[in-house]
């Protein structure tokens, strides 16, 4: 299935990265990307689509396509992230939006349901949590101690060699019982999306790290039971990057929400459970 590819912009100036699956006219399904819009497979873009939904993933500000600015000490805060989000919503549909965030891109959406509740119809959140980088409550299972040692032991690739940059992603994905292969071939498309070759931007893309220099306060756990729309929570019940006791959570605190556990699945997606995703999704 073909996609385009172009940038919106918001009305106070930031541009965001945006890919767009399916028929414009379709009802809008809007992916917040974790950082980069390639946290959304293509595999389940294609399905929603061919499901009746007009698909759009984007990167977050700082990554991918999207504007960025000081990879150091961000100047925007969640909320602004979260109101990209709902001024994306709104500039490419005059309905409500089903929003979807996977990773720290579902606290991007949870708070954009919240803040901004009249530009979505449906949420999703996928591998994710109810609060910000940083320590965790006490109620909810923190990173797999082993995991994060084993992870954060490799050593830096050179961010301006493809090749290398791609072995780092893999041997990452290895450790958190991700895809290696499927890890290794994003990790390309990255680098070679990313613009600019500046080791920090490539860095940033790779590894996400601006999000835990943002300011994520106020705490919004104990507003989930506002929210008053359709939810499902996705979660790889093998995640030992934020284990799948989070979405339990997630699950038990929004009102109605939907519980789908892939028991196969780590932090991300696999191709193969596209059709589940979807179909889940799609019966929002």
């Amino acid at each position: 299935m073909q996609s385009t590819v172009h940038s919106f912009r918001t009305s106070d100036g930031v541009r965001l990265g945006v890919e767009h699956f399916g028929d414009a006219a379709a009802p809008l399904v809007l992916l917040a990307g974790s950082t980069t819009m390639l946290s959304w497979p293509d595999a389940l873009c294609e399905t929603l689509a061919r499901g009746g939904r007009h698909v759009v993933r984007y990167d977050l500000r700082d990554a991918g396509a999207s504007t960025t600015l000081d990879l150091e000490a961000p100047a925007y805060t969640l909320r602004d992230l979260a109101a990209d989000a709902a001024a994306l919503a709104r500039g490419l549909d005059d309905r409500p939006a089903h929003l979807a965030g996977i990773g720290v891109g579902g606290m991007v959406a949870q708070v954009a349901a919240l803040d901004h509740p009249d530009a979505f119809s449906a949420l999703t959140l996928a591998g994710t949590r109810p609060v910000a980088p940083g320590p965790v409550d006490d109620d909810l299972p923190d990173h797999d101690a082993a995991t994060m040692k084993r992870r954060f032991a490799l050593p830096m690739p050179d961010w301006s060699d493809r090749a290398a940059v791609a072995e780092f992603a893999a041997a990452g994905a290895e450790i958190l019982g991700d895809d290696p292969a499927a890890a290794r071939a994003t990790a390309e498309r990255i680098v070679d999306r990313t613009p600019g070759t500046e080791p920090a931007v490539q860095m940033a893309n790779q590894m996400g790290i601006v999000f835990a220099r943002l300011d994520c306060t106020p705490r919004w756990r104990e507003r989930l039971p506002e929210l008053a729309i359709p939810a499902l929570v996705v979660h790889g019940r093998r995640d030992p990057f934020f284990p799948v006791g989070n979405g339990e959570a997630l699950a038990r605190e929004i009102p109605g929400a939907r519980l789908l556990v892939l028991e196969q699945a780590a932090t991300a997606i696999p191709d193969a459970a596209a059709g589940e995703v979807a179909a889940a999704m799609l019966a929002l």
